[in-house]
């Protein structure tokens, strides 16, 4: 056995035993840190050959690990744009200089720009679904990837170009028109207006007539504010035919002969190509005349506020009530999380340990989904933390005991030759 040796192995202890209070340390400065995963030392012994009359003291080396699967309770607050995620998966963010990067943290908050920027300064990243586009997901890269902006609907206009109308027709009103004439302002059974937009978000209210000109057969036309006609009528386009038979029972009659029209195609003033009304829908029951229309475009306004769904759909309030899905935030995973790389600011690097990333969309593939208004605290037990800095403090003691122990005898060792 050697003495040095011996000091040799104390110090290995002394130094082991400090990597663990500086990860001990590190967490509980990080107690209250959004999204932090603790960090923890694991020991594993050096052993040297020894012969069968000596024995020659090893080492102990450390392994820095991250509980980073192990989730952090969920704290909720008022903030919608403050995000959580329920189940694997992590937010993908970008830096200033446009480097992908994961993380947990989302405390996020919209900049000057609008941009999704949460307090380490990473933004948030998704895919761009404005005008009803969908998402382009490259599942094995941060290819299409956009930073997620809460202004970019603001004080934008959209013309309307479909309506989807759930409505009936009274079978007991009486047939108008003598002989039958096309529906408008002079001829007709039950009239309704809908609400359009033209191509710089200015309201244009289309006035719809529909007039009962045979039995279970109607004709319906749409008339601009000047009361000009939109719809050519009477014709195949504009008629509705509805089959009353018991397989039928008020549906629209679509073998016919002639089938029943489904749809009109009119042109709003002051827009642009041509706007469809979907009339699939509309029945002819014993029940008075009832019209219901939902129409998009939207005319131009302010940002009110913004909701994110548990899909991460992300939806701008405007001040005029309308909702436009705007971004769907984007998760991300590795097949093996904790050997992910920490990096400054709370985020996470994959590496070749980590494996590579694969990105989705949450609820789908194995990740979780978004919370909105909720924050994922640390997952740091301050209980234990405290329990592991006593342990690692006895434990730094007594290694330096070794060490001086060792020392003493080399003392002796010297003191011999005098």
């Amino acid at each position: 056995m050697s003495l040095y040796g011996v000091m040799r192995t104390g110090v290995s202890g002394m130094n082991a035993q400090s990597n663990k209070l500086s990860t001990v340390s590190d967490n509980i400065a990080n107690v209250n840190t959004v999204g932090y995963k603790r960090a923890s030392t694991e020991f594993s012994s050096l052993i040297l050959k020894s012969g069968s009359g000596n024995y020659d003291s090893g080492a102990v080396e450390t392994t820095v690990r991250y509980a980073i699967t192990d989730p952090g309770n969920l704290q909720f607050t008022t903030s919608t744009t403050d995000l959580a995620v329920q189940g694997n998966g992590f937010f993908v963010v970008q830096d200033t200089n446009g480097n992908n990067f994961l993380t947990r943290a989302g405390s996020f908050v919209p900049d000057s720009t609008g941009n999704l920027v949460n307090t380490a300064g990473f933004q948030l990243m998704g895919y761009n679904i404005q005008n009803g586009a969908a998402p382009n997901v490259a599942a094995n890269g941060f290819g299409g990837l956009q930073v997620v902006n809460v202004n970019q609907m603001a004080l934008q206009a959209s013309p309307s170009t479909l309506a989807t109308v759930a409505a009936n027709l009274d079978p007991s009103a009486a047939v108008v028109g003598t002989p039958a004439a096309a529906a408008g302002p002079g001829n007709y059974t039950s009239k309704t207006s809908m609400v359009t937009y033209d191509n710089i978000g200015n309201p244009v209210t289309l006035s719809v007539y529909a007039a009962k000109t045979s039995a279970n057969t109607w004709d319906v036309e749409v008339y601009d504010p000047s009361g000009a006609a939109l719809t050519s009528g009477p014709s195949a386009a504009t008629t509705f035919k509805f089959d009353v038979s018991s397989t039928g029972k008020g549906k629209l009659d679509l073998v016919g002969p002639p089938p029943s029209a489904t749809s009109l195609t009119v042109a709003i003033p002051g827009g642009s190509g041509t706007f469809k009304i979907d009339m699939s829908a509309m029945t002819q029951v014993a029940s008075s005349f009832d019209f219901k229309a939902t129409v998009d475009g939207n005319a131009p306004s302010a940002v009110d506020k913004v909701n994110i769904d548990s899909k991460g759909v992300v939806t701008a309030v405007l001040k005029n009530g309308t909702e436009l899905p705007s971004f769907q935030i984007a998760l991300a995973t590795v097949p093996s999380p904790d050997h992910l790389t920490p990096e400054v600011g709370n985020v996470y690097s994959p590496n070749l340990d980590s494996g590579n990333v694969q990105v989705g969309l949450a609820g789908q593939g194995g990740l979780g989904t978004i919370q909105s208004g909720a924050l994922e605290d640390s997952n740091v037990d301050l209980a234990s933390e405290l329990t592991d800095m006593i342990s690692a403090q006895r434990g730094f003691t007594a290694n330096s005991k070794s060490f001086q122990t060792g020392a003493d005898l080399l003392d002796v060792v010297v003191n011999l030759k005098r």
